[in-house]
């Protein structure tokens, strides 16, 4: 008698929690079950600013996905998913054999939302993944190592496009690393130029007000300039062009402005919004009892009817209730509603700063900071225990 097969595409937060939850809920003969992801490796997007800005190496960032699932029981496969075929329960790949389910979970990611920013996908950086982060990196030094040589200060003007928690945090890594940046090219230090441009009418939107003028003040003290309510219509090789027509040269642009759902989501067939799935209270994709959407293609609405932003918390929590479900399902038990349970949020300002809400307690300073460490550790600790905090963790 053949057992169900379970297909999870990803292995972000979402993926890795499902797959992790799957292999610890189902016995070795109830399921067989293949995770598939294009790295070897699963990244770790809450610390992706940190390689992009330089104050860490991206491994730090990284860690080998056969390093975190038993590859007896799961089946991993490193490959590109090209398209999903719900009506013929069929994940296609780009260098494999099509595979067949009957439980498949969407967990793959999104993609930068551009809102039509003529030039944006040309010229500027994303920070996405290991690759993007390193380009970054490497971009930004090279333009630095310039300037003794050609004195252009646009060489050593960085635009971040986009002031929630990414640019934010990306922001605070870059006034970290400007110090030694600086001294290692010979450069004054007041001679950069690190502009955040969002075009909300506050950074941080939908955040506590008292946090975010802490967050603020603190960048500001550091010398970062803050363009607020100033949207940015376009992006050339040269900088950025502003609503009003103000240019703004810069050599290195960083787009952190948003995400959009997975094209390969959108081109399944199921209905999307801006790439995204209202999912229903069990996680599923509307038509499709079968078809699982989780982390930034997914859509979880409030009582207020408004999106949750599609955080590593929310797809934390998907995956540890989705692997409940999918092994009730195969017992032939019921499935229990997903209901989201915020636990609290801390955004970074580089190594020593920072901003949080937990519960209802504010934090800021070193002590939100630590609290900040001390969630990234808790991550390793859900996916490896205490042996990988000890191997990947720091404080």
């Amino acid at each position: 008698m053949s057992v169900p097969k379970i297909v999870i595409l990803g292995a972000g937060f979402g993926g890795l929690m499902t797959a992790k939850g799957l292999q610890k809920e189902l016995g070795y003969n109830e399921a067989d079950i293949t995770l598939v992801n294009q790295n070897s490796y699963h990244y770790i997007t809450t610390k992706l600013h940190e390689p992009a800005a330089g104050t860490s190496h991206h491994d730090h960032a990284r860690l080998s996905i056969s390093s975190v699932i038993n590859t007896n029981r799961i089946k991993f496969i490193q490959d590109r998913v090209s398209a999903i075929k719900p009506e013929a329960k069929e994940v296609h790949l780009e260098n494999g054999e099509p595979l067949s389910y009957d439980y498949l979970v969407v967990a793959l990611g999104g993609a930068p939302e551009t809102f039509g920013i003529k030039g944006l996908l040309e010229n500027a950086f994303f920070i996405r993944n290991i690759n993007s982060v390193r380009m970054i990196r490497e971009h930004m030094e090279y333009m630095f190592s310039r300037y003794q040589e050609e004195k252009r200060e646009d060489l050593i003007t960085i635009v971040v496009g986009g002031a929630g928690f990414t640019g934010i945090e990306y922001v605070g890594e870059l006034v970290d690393r400007m110090p030694e940046l600086c001294r290692e090219y010979d450069i004054p230090l007041e001679k950069v130029r690190i502009i955040n441009v969002e075009a909300a009418p506050t950074v941080l939107p939908g955040f506590d007000k008292e946090l975010v003028d802490y967050a603020v003040k603190y960048l500001e003290s550091k010398g970062v300039e803050f363009l607020i309510s100033t949207p940015i219509e376009e992006c050339t090789e040269d900088g950025v062009i502003l609503k009003g027509g103000k240019e703004i040269k810069a050599a290195t642009i960083v787009w952190t402005g948003g995400v959009r759902g997975n094209k390969v989501v959108e081109e399944s067939g199921i209905e999307t919004m801006r790439g995204r799935v209202k999912v229903d209270e069990y996680l599923r994709a509307p038509g499709y009892d079968n078809v699982f959407i989780i982390g930034d293609s997914s859509l979880v609405f409030n009582e207020q009817e408004r999106p949750y932003p599609p955080t590593a918390q929310m797809a934390t929590q998907q995956g540890q209730h989705l692997a409940k479900n999918i092994a009730s399902l195969i017992r032939g038990g019921e499935l229990k509603p997903f209901k989201y349970e915020p636990k609290g949020t801390i955004a970074s300002l580089g190594n020593k700063e920072a901003i949080g809400i937990l519960g209802d307690k504010k934090m800021t300073g070193w002590s939100a900071a630590f609290m900040k460490k001390i969630v990234d550790l808790r991550w390793l600790f859900l996916l490896g225990g205490i042996s990988l905090v000890l191997r990947k963790g720091k404080l």
